[in-house]
């Protein structure tokens, strides 16, 4: 079988990669795991390895924190010196982080075929970096493993249709894994003396909130204004940004600092409705049948928007909380995110190409 280079850097990516690496694993493949250092404290990083029983990377390129230019750059040399080492078949990339950008390029740039996970998702957003990340990801891969139908779309309509497949979303794959061990091993709630359906879970961590101090102030004006209790585990990027912008929440907005994987289930599966800006965490409210407001002008997830369960707000205070106050689950729920086997489609996928590419070659 082959061997397979995985690109991760940041929370959602441990994620998204467990479950294809447990099916690589099973189909025999050999997985060298590098991980870039983008998220790298424990709380970040750490814990969802633990959590996850994910195999320790091999390697931890340490790169950590910094402007896009610079850690990208870093980044793209590290994985290069890596991938020249292990000369691996294919080049695994997921979503559309700094990680997943230099990880495609590098790959890109020494002829190495490269498989992009939650290929097709657009914001349309230009402004966003992971627009920026993921359109490139995209304009370079091989093989494109896409989370909806409208993803597949979306491909065809840039003139890409080679090697293009809908399989789901491999973070249901992981929740579905994972749900029941959180309902058994997480205590957050007792710990945080939480009633299920009596709060509100906030995550706020992306650049177009946190570095626009009016937005960031708009938000903080939202939570302040919030009809009940809010959780609110803390990005050190947020953190920092509301430091800085000197906001006072109010006593009902409880920060706390980032939690791991179960602990998120487990906040997200108790919570009335979420407000977000992140995209995972979109989505596994809608797969936890949660409400979901999202902090943003634009998503890529436009599928759970169709069914009332997500909605977008305007960060305008009055709007946003007559959004809050009004949004409840509607009657139906389809399963936009597919089945819960998107990892084990994935590898079937890959090891029918290795296998034809090393056919092609004989």
């Amino acid at each position: 079988m082959a061997k397979i280079c995985s690109i991760v850097g940041a929370r959602p990516q441990f994620i998204k990669a467990d479950p294809v690496s447990r099916a690589l694993s099973a189909a025999g493949h050999q997985e060298v795991l590098i991980h870039t250092g983008q998220h790298y404290d424990h709380a970040m990083s750490g814990i969802f390895f633990e959590e996850l029983e994910i195999m320790p990377p091999a390697y931890s390129l340490g790169v950590g924190s910094g402007s896009h230019g610079a850690m990208t750059g870093q980044m793209l040399a590290a994985v290069e010196a890596a991938l020249l080492r292990e000369q691996p078949a294919l080049v695994l990339v997921y979503g559309d982080t700094n990680s997943t950008l230099a990880g495609a390029l590098a790959a890109a740039k020494l002829g190495v075929p490269i498989a992009h996970v939650e290929a097709g998702e657009r914001s349309y957003d230009r402004r966003m970096p992971e627009e920026i990340n993921r359109v490139v990801a995209d304009s370079v891969a091989d093989h494109h493993y896409c989370v909806s139908r409208t993803a597949v779309e979306r491909l065809a309509a840039e003139g890409v249709t080679r090697s293009v497949h809908h399989v789901g979303d491999v973070m249901l794959d992981v929740m579905l894994r994972n749900l029941p061990r959180a309902q058994a091993l997480s205590d957050i709630m007792a710990r945080l003396e939480l009633r299920p359906g009596a709060y509100a879970l906030v995550t706020v961590h992306r650049a177009g909130n946190t570095d626009d101090p009016a937005r960031l102030g708009q938000i903080a004006a939202i939570l302040n204004g919030a009809p009940e209790p809010v959780v609110f585990p803390v990005h050190p990027r947020t953190r920092g940004a509301l430091g800085r912008l000197g906001v006072r929440l109010a006593e009902h907005v409880r920060l706390i600092e980032p939690v791991g994987y179960l602990d998120m289930l487990a906040l997200e599966q108790g919570a009335r409705l979420i407000a977000t800006d992140s995209g995972g965490v979109q989505r596994e409210a809608y797969c936890l049948k949660v409400p979901c407001l999202v902090l943003r002008e634009t998503t890529e997830w436009v599928e759970a928007v169709e069914t009332g369960w997500t909605r977008l707000v305007d960060v305008t205070p009055e709007v946003a909380l007559a959004a809050w106050r009004a949004m409840e689950p509607p009657v139906s729920h389809p399963p936009i995110f597919g089945d819960g086997t998107a990892g084990a489609q994935i590898v079937a996928l890959l090891t029918e190409a290795l296998a034809n590419k090393e056919h092609e070659t004989r």
